[in-house]
């Protein structure tokens, strides 16, 4: 049970994380910042930010709250969600307000089945309503001259801007990937083509940049590994043996994918002593990263050192002899789970398979995390 002072503090979190949500809303739908004299944030602005926060913090609420009530239907004992707030303030630089929320579970779980239940719960209740708010913000798409009252300085190229303002190469840009909900959402919901926002400039849309971050960080929740929610459901729905499998193929493809173009031979543009041994050093460096990512996979120091040179080996090969990248924003999470979080699922007491409904839902999560993940999720460039 949660004492009044820990309520206090929860409380406390997330009225700070409604203020970050919404200060960081303002900052992505109208470039304004709170402190930046050259981009004053105004109070109308703080207060369209709000478009964002409540949508956004709706969903984050309900995945939390989902896990509390699953966990304390099964007689878990389980905190109340601690929401983390987030942002930058006197910097000018963008946030989402918040790093998410958790909830603590203090005790052991005993059983597969309370393991899957209190790990579908969140992803599957917060999609339910990310769906709702992506399917109201791309069906109430404002005129496309919304973006001028953004951008003045777009309105004297008129629709074409987009031929003209993303030329500069000293500037830069940042969007969103694409992944399958909203790719199908672009292509066959949207009723007005005209009124499609230029992917660079889907961050001034509240309710569409509200659903993409939810989808983000419902894909990056079931990712089937360790003690992530998805690592809770494959444990739920194939058991120990098997689920130790899936996680350890899917963290090294992770991994692989993650690394790929971080050391290539085009790297070694100066051939003198100094030269190779700059690239040599960022070689070892590298490396050493690798072999801290497999810690909780691999405890044999002699079969870590082999994992490390194979991962190595093809991620060189694939980096010479393709164009191929892979996403280097993955590596610290990839870092994170390999080095502290665990790539493997802890046992359970109780391993009795799940029933078929659950199997059922099992397979339907895995579904959802195919629809929200993207490979590339931030593009900056």
């Amino acid at each position: 049970m949660d004492t009044p002072k820990r309520i206090l503090l929860q409380v406390g979190l997330f009225l700070l994380t409604i203020m970050t949500t919404t200060l960081a809303g303002a900052e992505w739908m109208y470039g304004k910042f709170l402190f930046i004299e050259e981009a004053w944030m105004t109070w109308s602005d703080f207060l369209g930010g709000f478009n964002f926060s409540i949508p956004f913090l709706l969903i984050l609420s309900v995945h939390e709250f989902a896990h509390y009530l699953t966990a304390r239907s099964h007689g878990i004992r389980v905190s109340l969600p601690y929401y983390i707030p987030l942002w930058f303030g006197f910097l000018p630089l963008p946030s989402f307000g918040t790093m998410g929320a958790f909830i603590r579970i203090r005790q052991f779980i005993q059983s597969r089945k309370e393991y899957f239940d209190v790990g579908v719960s969140g992803p599957l209740a917060g999609f339910a309503i990310a769906m709702v708010v992506i399917f109201y913000g791309f069906t109430h798409l404002p005129e496309p001259d919304f973006i001028f009252h953004v951008h003045p300085e777009y309105e004297q190229y008129g629709a074409d801007y987009a031929d003209y303002v993303y030329d500069d190469e000293e500037g830069v840009s940042f969007q969103f990937g694409n992944n399958l909900i909203y790719w199908w959402f672009q292509n066959y919901v949207v009723d007005d083509p005209a009124r499609m926002p230029n992917p660079n400039e889907i961050i001034h849309y509240p309710y569409l940049l509200a659903g993409y971050l939810a989808l983000f960080f419902t894909a990056l929740n079931l990712l089937p590994i360790g003690q992530l929610d998805g690592g809770h459901v494959v444990f739920g729905l194939f058991g120990q043996n098997t689920a130790r499998q899936i996680n350890r193929i899917v963290y090294s493809l992770f991994l692989f994918y993650a690394g790929i173009g971080w050391i290539h031979p085009d790297m070694l543009t100066d051939v003198s002593v100094e030269g190779t041994f700059s690239y040599l050093v960022i070689i070892v460096f590298y490396v050493y990263f690798l072999y801290l990512c497999t810690t909780s996979m691999i405890e044999n120091i002699q079969d870590r050192l082999l994992y490390v040179a194979i991962m190595f080996a093809l991620q060189f090969l694939v980096s010479s002899f393709t164009a191929f990248e892979g996403y280097p924003g993955w590596m610290l999470f990839a870092f994170l789970i390999g080095r502290f979080l665990g790539v493997y699922h802890p046992p359970a007491v109780d391993s009795r398979p799940l029933s078929t409904g659950r199997k059922v839902l099992g397979w339907i999560a895995i579904v959802v995390f195919i629809l929200s993940f993207s490979p590339r999720p931030f593009i900056i460039g």
